[in-house]
């Protein structure tokens, strides 16, 4: 038999889930594993989908590749972990069947975690694996970043002249996660060589026949769909699904409708959801002709009129520009907080950049403390945002909580862990990393939200990132920026330096990057402040002088003051004539000091302008 001379004269039945039978059967392991320890178990499988009547089976090697296997230390077998299932597969189909060898997709919501080429090279190991194995053709499954399954995609087409069938995964209907419509998506698809495009998983057939509905039938590739059994349920922590199989009768019947070709199931189904489709279809001939829906939602654009402050990173490409942090209170009361931030507007800095519970410990919420600071006095508020307090729900919300009150300056950072905090024993969520949650900030300012569903408006948020220069090799450190800048990083703000050299060596390396970078300085408060930042924020180090002389100023806390600021200074001094920003860190709520720091700064400012 061949697969594309089949699949052009009739409807071809798929098989469903291979992991929904292992783990009904309180089976709660790498799956891929049990083609060495209960090949009968797998073979019966098959068999059963089979008997369904499904046409087409998959390997159970959806997770066989390295990334996935060294998970529980079983990157060794993988070779015979995948000769194994597509020996037990071809057992089981005989010779009337075609048997398709699965690759399962990578990356999720982190997108970051790994690198194309990283991609590349799992992929390439299982595809010549399966390939020397001799499968009936290549399965491409649950690929919900797009970019890699395009790559994957153009190595297998390159490497083998056997049918590939290329299912991408959606969160919302209709729509791919980078906000690609899925009618464009499979025809870039199509174009890239694979045989027969489609989706499959995390979506039930009502969802997947809308998102069908607007896909075209297309001339170089024939359309595939694989639903769930249903949306996901959770009953006594075990994961099910909505067992009604006659469902899947009618909606059999409907994706037919929309053009479908090779219909099978994924999460949640079974033999006999497979023999429902098979009894409504199996004998139709797929569809020639088919009506598209047509719709579109428009985004409206934010105007720039409509955006309050003018984005940092153009402010400090043109001239001197003053960033000054100011933590919100550790405990409620927000009277001085207000006086400094009010303090800092009258000398003229440009921004309150304002912590999201730095040091791991809560604070009054900055994003409370920014809306004050902007509706009542008047000054732009910088608000971080860590990965480590908010999922990818919580993440998301804040986002369009943000832009409903106006603060559009952001600075993305990872979050120092919850352990070193108040709360050692609280949960560090990091479902996303730095790279990722600017992606995501950037992606809301084209409308789109991390699901790739329109968000009504587009978002105008300034995207700064952090720069930590107290590295030891520095030149890493300046790749992690042009990798931010590759995610959107609008600027950049550096943590805190307190070496002259530092910020020349500083300078040499990031002259050239695209992006402007603020140059962080903390005025030191006392000895005991000055060791505690030598000795436990890893990566400072004080010079042996800076020590020194705040050892000198001992306990006299005036002395101590004049000390720290003038260290300070002296470290302006070293930047001003590099770097246009400069941004300044407040401790202890002490905002004396960073005003009088930024009135030093101005003072510099005006001397240079009437020389």
């Amino acid at each position: 038999m061949n697969f594309l001379e089949e699949i052009q004269s009739r409807i071809l039945i798929a098989d469903g889930a291979m992991g929904t039978l292992l783990y009904s059967h309180g089976i709660d392991r790498c799956f891929e594993e049990l083609n060495l320890s209960q090949p009968e178990q797998i073979k019966s499988i098959h068999e059963a989908y089979i008997k369904a009547g499904s046409d087409v089976i998959q390997t159970n090697t959806y997770g066989a590749n390295y990334l996935k296997l060294s998970r529980y230390g079983l990157e060794d077998d993988i070779k015979k972990i995948n000769e194994t299932a597509v020996h037990l597969a071809k057992q089981a189909a005989a010779d009337n069947r075609f048997v398709f060898g699965t690759i399962g997709g990578i990356r999720s919501f982190k997108k970051s975690a790994y690198s194309i080429e990283d991609l590349k090279r799992n992929f390439r190991e299982q595809l010549y694996l399966l390939l020397n194995s001799n499968v009936d053709g290549i399965l491409l499954e649950t690929y919900y970043d797009f970019e890699e399954i395009t790559n994957v995609l153009k190595i297998a087409r390159k490497e083998t002249n056997k049918p590939i069938i290329a299912n991408v995964s959606l969160h919302e209907t209709g729509v791919l996660q980078d906000g690609t419509s899925l009618k464009s998506g499979l025809g870039h698809l199509a174009d890239l060589g694979a045989d027969v495009v489609g989706i499959n998983c995390r979506l039930g057939p009502y969802h997947m026949i809308q998102s069908l509905e607007k896909v075209p039938l297309l001339d170089n590739a024939y359309l595939s769909v694989y639903p769930n059994g249903s949306l996901p349920g959770l009953e006594e922590g075990q994961v099910t699904y909505a067992a009604d199989v006659s469902y899947f009768t009618q909606s059999a019947l409907e994706f037919r409708k929309q053009g479908a070709s090779l219909i099978g199931g994924c999460c949640g189904t079974t033999p006999k959801h497979i023999e429902a489709i098979s009894k409504a279809v199996a004998h139709l001939p797929p569809i020639t002709e088919k009506q598209v829906k047509n719709e579109r939602e428009v985004i409206p654009v934010l105007d720039r009129e409509q955006r309050k402050y003018e984005p940092l990173q153009s402010i400090v490409k043109e001239k001197r520009s003053i960033i000054v942090e100011l933590d919100p209170p550790k405990k409620l009361g927000i009277k001085k907080f207000m006086q400094g931030a009010e303090a800092l507007k009258n000398v003229g800095i440009d921004a309150l950049t304002l912590a999201d519970n730095s040091l791991a410990s809560p604070r009054i919420s900055n994003v409370a403390c920014g809306s004050l600071v902007k509706d009542k006095i008047d000054l732009r508020s910088l608000i971080h945002i860590t990965c480590r307090d908010r999922n990818l729900i919580g993440l998301q919300s804040h986002l369009m909580g943000l832009h409903t009150l106006g603060l559009t300056d952001v600075l993305a950072v990872t979050g120092d862990p919850s352990k070193i905090g108040d709360f050692p024993g609280a949960t560090s969520v990091y479902d996303l990393s730095s790279f990722d949650l600017i992606s995501l900030i950037k992606q809301f300012n084209e409308g789109l939200s991390y699901s790739g569903k329109p968000l009504g408006e587009k978002t105008d948020f300034s995207v700064a990132a952090a720069f930590n220069p107290n590295v030891r090799h520095l030149d890493k450190a300046v790749k992690r920026l042009e990798k931010k800048i590759a995610c959107g990083a609008d600027y950049f703000i550096s943590q805190p330096i307190y070496s002259e050299e530092q910020i020349y060596q500083v300078y040499k390396e990031t002259k050239n990057l695209e992006a402007p970078l603020y140059i962080g300085i903390m005025p030191l408060t006392g000895t005991r402040n000055a060791e505690f930042i030598h000795n436990e924020i890893p990566g400072i180090k004080l010079s042996d002088s800076i020590r020194a002389a705040m050892l000198k100023a001992g306990e006299d806390k005036e002395k101590a003051r004049s000390e720290g600021l003038a260290i300070a200074k002296s470290l302006i001094d070293a930047a001003y004539d590099l770097f246009n920003g400069i941004y300044l860190i407040t401790p202890f709520l002490q905002y004396e000091l960073t005003v009088e720091l930024s009135t030093y700064i101005q003072q510099k400012e005006r001397n240079v302008t009437h020389a």
